[in-house]
């Protein structure tokens, strides 16, 4: 029997990867995403669109569906202050968490994969250990912390079969336009001048098909439940550097460095320690920086963005 997996977020660009991913290893796949896209009808594969944060849309969804598996990569990215009426960011991750575990069928679910970030370490020094206490600087990073904590009691408390990884910098082909690789290589094809930040920001980046192979692998671990693991390319390197091996990948480009101020409270040294998920999993990243930037600037080149 093929296994059913749930992919909560799976319009987003590590989820769009996932369903693709999932569906070359023949599983049931299904999607839950906030608003809906242009999808092809595709053999497998059964997409649904509601607001994760909504007890009722939860209830009646559950009372028909059920999952071997589920990997909750939901909620919204927003940096902004509490005050600006930011908090339907806590909802969206907290409340959906709690839903998804509540109504989630326990008798066949074997993982529960929630996907953290790097956000939830706020200023503690790098590299960032999974054994830190978290420091949540943002409304955004609190709610992933939050999640996280449910989580793991649950987990220790009703045996609940879950894992979380906090994922660093992601990129790679059909990333959204305004991350921070795409928007270097959009401006240095175009060759003209293009705002960024002073670049002495370091950074960890880890290359989307690296990524997507540490989730499966978290996911189909059984060591792992219970557990928070890192997953980056344990290679942090400065913001400018990245600017200028895109400029060099490309051949020409013109940056403004110092044109944006760094955001408040801005951790300027944000990369992981990954030798628990290497040690306990197995995984290591295998794409270099360069390799994979090549790859991203072939694809744009080549493509429009997807999101």
């Amino acid at each position: 029997m093929k296994k059913k997996i749930l992919i909560i977020g799976g319009s987003g660009f590590i989820g769009s990867k996932l369903i693709d991913f999932y569906l070359k290893k023949k599983f049931n796949v299904f999607s839950i995403s906030l608003t809906k896209k242009k999808t092809k009808n595709i053999q497998n594969l059964k997409n649904f669109y509601f607001d994760i944060s909504n007890k009722k849309k939860w209830n009646n969804f559950f009372n028909t569906h059920s999952f071997h598996y589920i990997i909750n990569l939901a909620g919204y990215v927003d940096h902004r202050s509490f005050y600006t009426k930011n908090n339907n960011i806590i909802e969206s991750h907290l409340l959906g968490t709690l839903n998804t575990v509540f109504n989630a069928n326990k008798s066949i679910l074997i993982k529960y994969l929630y996907i953290g970030s790097s956000d939830e370490y706020g200023s503690n020094k790098s590299p960032q250990k999974e054994i830190f206490r978290e420091m949540p600087n943002s409304t955004y990073s609190f709610a992933k912390t939050s999640s996280a904590h449910f989580l793991q009691m649950i987990s220790r408390a009703e045996n609940f079969p879950s894992s979380i990884v906090r994922i660093f910098l992601t990129y790679g082909p059909g990333q959204k336009e305004n991350r921070f690789i795409p928007q270097i290589i959009k401006g240095c094809l175009k060759n003209s001048k293009f705002n960024t930040s002073s670049g002495r920001q370091l950074r960890d980046f880890c290359y989307i098909d690296d990524v997507v192979r540490a989730i499966n692998m978290v996911l189909l671990s059984k060591k792992s439940i219970g557990k928070i693991y890192n997953i980056g390319s344990y290679k942090p390197i400065q913001i400018k550097k990245v600017v200028k091996m895109i400029r060099s990948i490309i051949g020409k480009g013109i940056p403004v460095y110092g044109s944006f101020t760094l955001r408040k409270n801005e951790n300027i040294k944000l990369f992981p320690n990954i030798s628990k998920i290497t040690k306990e999993i197995g995984w290591k990243p295998r794409f270099t920086l360069h390799e994979g930037l090549i790859k991203t600037v072939n694809y744009l080149k080549k493509t429009k963005w997807q999101y």
